[in-house]
């Protein structure tokens, strides 16, 4: 099948969406990277036969594999979510679709281990590029029994370079953003080595370019035997995300992964340090939310530094870092909320307020949350909800909450009140709030509270997982 025949395809399936967001208008340029991008990541193959003839087009199919293994909402159309993550930075390595961690199938048969940087980027500093690559080895030998020592001649087990465009693999890089680095699975010659896109700016800690330590870390877990997982929290997932590398630590995921391979370290760690962050479960009936929010006809979930998309006509809620929808804003949240009249969702985290234009930080932000009249004795906001009715943002302190006019930017006299004055039957903690179709929905800790704003009558107590479908089917 030509490359002609597998773009009509594509458009073929995109004209037969249905329930999923507006379609973008696809253009040439984007059809040839949507079929450039299955082909590389998800094998997809120029095939005929019956499968095509019974409407299973190949497309189709791999779109859907692709959508399922990244969290998508898996329509088996280019939609505008999946071209969005189609443009996202990532590895160079395909997409196993498995699950969470996934294995090569290779593993060192040794736990000491050499490496050898054969040239730098001129992007940073020599100790910057050495200290970088010494941390993201050292994530992994944090957790297992292995140790690296790096060689300055001769050949080591992992040999680290970078190159541009064809550079001597039959991998060639694609240029700026794109594919970042590739790594090769622990074998004799080639196996365990990483190559870098020298197309790229690496940075040692700045958000301009992409950290060199995250996307070494990365690839040095293919180096070690790991494939990518489909847990947006592992450092394992295929895309790119910022973390910051004085503080970061290897998810559960991870761990899990690399220990099925070489076991856990034997050397008892004098500085532990937190333990691995786990990626919150939808299906977790004591999930107890940091906040609710709408976003343009979405429903937005948040829980530590992820969170929860929810689309229109759909069951799957698509789930994802903070980070990777607003880097400049905070890693995790405490309360969140949709000001139709402003068309900003706005972010709190202790004393600090981030607005947003779906996913642009707007200028002057981050605020101090006293600049929208709330006392400087208020430390952190527990959750915010904006009253489609009125046009007023309720933030809920402790057992008060305050009333803000969003039109005249002010708060409102007389407040702040109980919460039980206005919410009938609530005594306990708000840690999450929003409005749905007139009603009102107050979270306190896993359960949640239907009301009418107006009356402050209750109608049902609820779930969490009313409206967050639990994913695992």
């Amino acid at each position: 099948m030509s490359s002609i025949s597998l773009s009509l395809l594509l458009l073929l399936s995109v004209a037969s969406a249905v329930y999923c967001t507006p379609l973008p208008t696809i253009t040439q340029q984007e059809q040839d990277l949507a079929v450039d991008y299955l082909k590389k990541f998800y094998n997809l193959t120029e095939e005929t036969g019956p499968t095509v003839r019974r409407g299973l087009n190949p497309l189709t199919r791999k779109l859907r594999e692709m959508q399922k293994f990244l969290g998508l909402k898996i329509t088996g159309n280019l939609d505008a979510d999946t071209l969005a993550m189609m443009k996202k930075p990532r590895c160079g390595v395909p997409d196993d679709q498995v699950g969470s961690y996934t294995l090569f199938g290779n593993k060192w048969q040794k736990n000491a281990l050499t490496y050898r940087i054969e040239n730098y980027t001129p992007d940073m500093p020599k100790a910057e590029v050495d200290d970088s690559i010494e941390k993201a080895l050292g994530v992994w030998a944090k957790v297992t029994p292995l140790r690296f020592t790096r060689l300055h001649s001769g050949t080591a087990d992992i040999m680290i370079s970078f190159g541009s465009g064809d550079h001597g693999d039959f991998y060639p890089f694609d240029g700026p953003d794109g594919t970042l680095a590739h790594a090769f699975a622990p074998s004799t010659g080639i196996g365990g080595d990483a190559h870098f896109d020298d197309d790229e700016n690496f940075t040692y800690r700045s958000t301009s370019g992409y950290v060199l330590f995250m996307v070494a870390a990365h690839e040095f877990g293919h180096s070690l035997g790991l494939s990518h997982s489909n847990d947006p929290g592992a450092l394992m997932y295929p895309t790119y995300t910022y973390s910051n590398p004085n503080t970061f630590v290897l998810p559960q995921d991870d761990v899990n992964g690399i220990q099925s391979l070489y076991g856990p370290n034997p050397d008892k760690d004098p500085n532990p340090g937190p333990p691995p962050p786990t990626t919150p479960d939808s299906c977790d009936s004591s999930l107890v939310l940091d906040a609710v929010a709408n976003l343009r006809g979405e429903m937005l979930f948040f829980k530590d530094s992820f969170f929860w998309r929810s689309y229109p006509q759909s069951n799957r809620p698509q789930q994802s870092l903070i980070s990777s929808f607003w880097p400049d804003g905070p890693a995790s949240v405490d309360a969140a909320y949709e000001s139709l009249n402003a068309d900003r969702l706005y972010l709190f985290k202790d004393r600090q307020v981030w607005a947003f234009s779906a996913y642009e930080l707007q200028p002057g932000y981050p605020m101090s949350i006293s600049s929208i009249g709330l006392p400087k004795t208020v430390k952190k906001i527990d959750a915010a909800m904006y009253d489609v009715r009125t046009r007023k943002t309720l933030f809920f302190v402790g057992d008060q909450y305050y009333s803000y006019d969003e039109i005249n930017k002010r708060m409102d006299q007389g407040y702040p009140k109980y919460v039980d004055e206005k919410f009938s039957g609530l005594t306990s903690k708000v840690t999450a709030a929003f409005q749905n179709r007139g009603f009102t929905y107050i979270y306190s800790g896993p359960y949640m509270f239907e009301y009418s704003l107006q009356s402050g009558h209750l109608f049902r107590m609820l779930g969490n997982d009313y409206f967050l479908r639990c994913t695992n089917y």
